[in-house]
């Protein structure tokens, strides 16, 4: 047998060793080797006079894949959505104050709840019960006059109560529209201190 014969034959041995068996176990083959250098492959042993040596052929076939189990199945479905970012706090406006002027008891909106006491006449307070000319005139001299009056001061404090936040709101929107209307109708000189405060109102309001 010539080399190419012996090549393919052991071709033929190694297909037929690979066709599928019941229980995939391991097989064995056989090269045998006559005693004129002859090299034979087969599933049987040699045959007496000639050497052998056994081959160890695997034929297993790749194990299948686990089945999915029925949580891999429904994991692509289960995705769970990204939780919304929490909206960022709104820094509400600057504190405003409502005032009572302790003269003329007229109220007004201040952002300073806490303004510096003045000095008022005594006679425009309404604190003394008692008519001005019995108050300022001098013991002994008759009725009060302008410059006796006059010369009377006390000391007073205007009166201010915090506003909520809506209350402060609803005070800026009223604030900028008058703003608003006066610079409708300025002259170009006049317009900058209300392009200002415009602007002002604006960042107080971006808070509301």
């Amino acid at each position: 047998m010539n080399r190419l014969s012996a090549l393919l034959l052991v071709a033929l041995l190694l297909l037929a060793l690979r066709a599928p068996t019941p229980a995939q176990a391991d097989t064995t083959a056989y090269k045998c080797v006559s005693a004129q250098g002859q090299v034979v492959y087969q599933d049987k042993p040699c045959a007496h006079g000639q050497q052998q040596q056994t081959l160890q052929l695997e034929d297993k076939e790749p194990a299948p894949p686990p089945p999915a189990s029925a949580t891999d199945e429904a994991a692509p479905a289960a995705t769970v959505a990204a939780a919304p970012a929490p909206a960022p706090l709104r820094t509400p406006p600057a504190p405003m104050y409502r005032c009572i002027n302790a003269v003329n008891k007229n109220s007004y909106i201040s952002s300073n709840g806490d303004p510096q006491p003045y000095y008022a006449p005594l006679a425009v307070t309404g604190i003394v019960p008692t008519p001005l000319g019995h108050t300022y005139a001098p013991p002994g001299r008759g009725a009060a006059n302008a410059a006796t009056i006059a010369s009377h001061y006390v000391l007073v404090q205007d009166s201010c109560q915090a506003m909520t936040p809506q209350d402060t709101c609803s005070e800026l929107r009223d604030e900028y529209d008058a703003n608003e209307s006066k610079l409708s109708r300025a002259f170009k000189s006049d317009q900058p201190p209300l392009l200002q405060r415009e602007k002002d109102l604006l960042a107080q309001l971006n808070r509301c």
